[in-house]
């Protein structure tokens, strides 16, 4: 999978299509993500008082396919794919398609 936990991404299909959010969780076993502040749902929980929680209705955010979103380059702000290229001194790292924009950090 070449989206990696703390990329910013951008929804492409769905619902939330537009949105852009950061990369919360990457489940690779199901090919589904989380993002923050994307496909918002409503999970009623019992109150708990030994682990502190009040109960009630909360909103969280869900996994999202892989498959839903692009990455998002950091230079220019565009939707692009995800390429990989071997550095001068060895290392292996993920490039922006559209710029030519490090990935990795």
């Amino acid at each position: 999978m070449k989206v990696k936990k703390g990329d910013m991404i951008e929804v492409i299909s769905g619902k939330d299509s537009g949105r852009k959010g950061k990369v919360l969780k990457v489940n690779q076993d199901r090919e589904r993500i989380v993002v923050e502040g994307v496909h918002m749902i409503k999970r009623h929980t019992r109150p708990n008082p030994q682990k502190r929680v009040q109960g009630g209705i909360v909103e969280r955010e869900a996994p999202i396919h892989v498959s839903n979103v692009m990455v998002v380059s950091p230079d220019s702000g565009k939707k692009t794919r995800v390429g990989y290229k071997v550095l001068d001194d060895g290392r292996k790292v993920r490039v922006a398609k559209v710029d030519g924009a490090i990935l990795d950090r």
